[in-house]
């Protein structure tokens, strides 16, 4: 059974869209949400119609991905909804309905629903949210060993516990109220998957929130409250605790920086260099500009689990000051 911080390298795709919307459908989502939401979790190969052949589907996807490249985002954020809309408008079970849907009150912006879909079984529409998470858990900080404040995005800006509120208390419930259904009504046209929903049919609520943990390398850590049994993890360590790190492995140890917004599937083989190499490009940009993602690969590690897949770690290096700061918890909530 493969390490819950291994992963192994996708296929022979080429493109690295292909290769983060292929590791958009195998990865897990790195939190659940308790009762009563979301309705349903994120949307499955099954139900988008991909059970098989998804390499295939992939390769005929080419032509629309280039045009996502030439429009990308560097905000990963962005990139990774526009990987959900290529996604959902082009899988064979499902078609996208509307994107970014504004809910406005008095000139006043309420706020945004990511995404709505339908798929073809069913009339009944699906609003999706959508969030591509990589939080670093902190031993010492706000709660205790499991809370979700523990959990800080790489900036220090934001945290799991405030992600997980705002989904709660805004964003999901959001598309209850009149506005947003008067808002979304305009979007439901049947195209061409299947009949329109009857009028004010209620909407199936979805949150898909991949991502990878990241536990401290110097330490044992607990799992925040509500993650999920197989989500992705990671590593992350001080700059200064790298070259202990690296004595740890072999000699034959690799790299591979990974650029944003690509911090999502491994690079192809062709990106590692040897570590010391690679480090030497990496170590500046987390002197500038803070927290920096890595994969590292192990020939010898390959060797002596006597497999011939390659197995790479994630690591987030940061400096030797991190972090500068830490959000607060989200206030308490009656």
């Amino acid at each position: 059974m493969d390490s819950p911080t291994h992963e192994k390298q996708p296929g022979c795709l080429s493109s690295q869209t292909a290769r983060d919307l292929a590791w958009l459908l195998m990865t897990p989502d790195v939190i659940e949400l308790p009762p009563p939401m979301p309705s349903g979790g994120r949307p499955t190969c099954q139900e988008l119609g991909l059970s098989e052949g998804v390499d295939e589907w992939l390769a005929r996807l080419a032509s629309k991905m280039s045009a996502l490249d030439g429009k990308r985002a560097t905000r990963m954020g962005h990139y990774h909804e526009r990987l959900w809309h290529l996604l959902l408008d082009n899988a064979p079970n499902t078609r996208l309905l509307a994107s970014n849907i504004k809910i406005t009150h008095k000139r006043n912006t309420l706020g945004e629903l990511d995404m709505l879909y339908r798929t073809r079984d069913n009339p009944t529409p699906i609003h999706l949210e959508v969030a591509i998470k990589f939080y670093l858990g902190l031993t010492e900080g706000p709660g205790d060993a499991t809370s979700q404040s523990r959990w800080i995005g790489p900036g220090g800006l934001d945290s799991l516990a405030l992600k997980c509120s705002h989904l709660r208390h805004h964003q999901l419930p959001m598309s209850s109220t009149a506005t947003a259904q008067a808002a979304i009504s305009q979007w439901l046209a049947p195209r061409d998957i299947g009949p329109a929903p009857p009028p004010n049919h209620p909407l199936i609520q979805r949150l898909a929130m991949p991502g990878v943990l990241f536990y401290p390398w110097h330490t044992a850590m607990p799992p925040p409250i509500g993650a999920t049994a197989n989500h992705r993890r990671g590593m992350w360590c001080y700059l200064n605790d790298w070259p202990t790190l690296a004595a740890e492995r072999s000699e034959l140890l690799h790299m591979a920086w990974l650029e944003k917004p690509h911090w999502l599937a491994p690079p192809q083989q062709s990106a590692f260099q040897p570590a010391n190499k690679e480090m030497a490009i990496v170590r500046p940009l987390i002197d500038r500009y803070g927290p920096q993602q890595v994969m590292l690969y192990d020939p010898e590690a390959e060797i002596k689990t006597d497999t011939k897949e390659q197995q790479m770690e994630r690591l987030i290096i940061v400096p030797n000051d991190w972090p500068r700061q830490v959000p607060l918890p989200p206030r308490a909530r009656g």
